[in-house]
């Protein structure tokens, strides 16, 4: 039997979340939710131990570090759009994923790993690379 979510194309999670179903979902469940304004929904992105390449020039470890950066960075308000995916690489169950940034930042790349649920979590994420 199916769930009404899994009939919509979509897996979501206890909380309700949608959980991505392939590494390129996560670049669109990441705008989804920075406009939602969704801090909790940004973190659960994100493996426990992740390590996120933000602040620039700064390493975040840890989904509660990673949480109070999205936190701040959403008070803050900025602007967010889904951006141009270029083609994702696979090894196994870890996925490289990058988009051309709107904003010109140089760069946006991304490390996934499978779960053993079949979903995707980000493991690495530079989401600002100069050019």
């Amino acid at each position: 039997m199916t769930t009404q979510a899994e009939q919509e194309g979509g897996v979501k999670t206890v909380t309700g979340r949608e959980r991505a179903q392939q590494p390129e979902d996560l670049a669109r469940l990441f705008v989804q939710r920075a406009l939602e304004r969704d801090a909790d929904g940004l973190t659960d992105l994100y493996e426990p131990d992740a390590v996120l390449a933000y602040p620039p020039g700064q390493q975040t470890v840890g989904r509660d570090a990673i949480h109070a950066v999205f936190s701040a960075m959403l008070a803050a308000a900025p602007p967010f759009r889904l951006e141009e995916p270029l083609p994702t690489l696979r090894f196994g169950d870890l996925a490289l994923t990058s988009t051309r940034p709107a904003d010109g930042t140089g760069g946006r790349v991304q490390v996934a790993r499978r779960q053993p649920d079949g979903s995707w979590l980000r493991i690495m994420d530079r989401p600002e690379a100069p050019r």
